[in-house]
């Protein structure tokens, strides 16, 4: 497998994180974003949607990072990244894209180019828009996790597709300065997942082409 990804990019973060939960090894292709090459003809012939994580599987190219960690999971199911149970499924499911669909689209690096080129808002108006769209997902988020059984996880007793999700979008909060006080079952899962070996070889840091 070769993955196609930046190292600052939260949805290649995830897949990066899946990828390293089921030890499946990959070789790793660094796309710039913040220099553009995403918009190059010759990624545009890797990836249709000229975006990052692009996973190339037996030739075959697949995008969307929910997409591709659902397809890791149903290919090398063990450990498992959703329950078995059709509730826990949906509910995890439902907590991945909370972060996934409705957090991160708001903030995500073409949006945050947008607001400074385009319309014009300064560095501080930029971030002051960033953190409050990521609190108030988060603080949705937190709501989900007391509807849910106690974990140390975002679900169950196994990180699964919605820590994926959720720790890129811390590190992406501190990086950001966002409030992150007052979200104690968030915070306690992100610490949880912290602790293991797959999150921590999957930061932006560990990464090759971190700056």
């Amino acid at each position: 497998m070769k993955l196609y990804n930046y190292f600052r990019s939260s949805a290649s973060f995830r897949v990066r994180i899946a990828l390293n939960l089921k030890d499946l090894a990959y070789e790793y292709s660094a796309v710039h974003l913040a220099k553009g090459e995403h918009k190059l003809a010759s990624y545009s012939a890797v990836a249709a949607d000229n975006l990052v994580p692009n996973l190339v599987v037996e030739g075959e190219h697949l995008s969307q990072s929910l997409a591709i960690m659902e397809f890791l999971d149903e290919t090398h199911p063990e450990p498992a990244l959703l329950p078995k149970d059709p509730l826990g499924r949906a509910r995890v499911r439902a907590l991945a894209q909370s972060i996934a669909c409705e957090i991160h689209p708001l903030n995500n690096l073409r949006v945050l180019k947008y607001l400074s080129a385009n319309l014009g808002l300064s560095e501080d108006q930029k971030n002051t828009w960033y953190r409050h769209w990521v609190r108030e997902g988060l603080e949705a988020f937190e709501r989900q996790l007391a509807l849910g059984p106690r974990s140390s996880y975002c679900y169950g007793d196994t990180p699964g597709l919605a820590d994926c999700c959720l720790v890129p979008q811390i590190f992406n909060g501190q990086r950001f300065n966002v409030n992150l006080d007052g979200l104690p079952l968030t915070m306690s899962a992100f610490e949880a997942c912290m602790k293991l070996e797959a999150f921590q070889k999957a930061q932006p840091s560990a990464c090759p082409d971190a700056e």
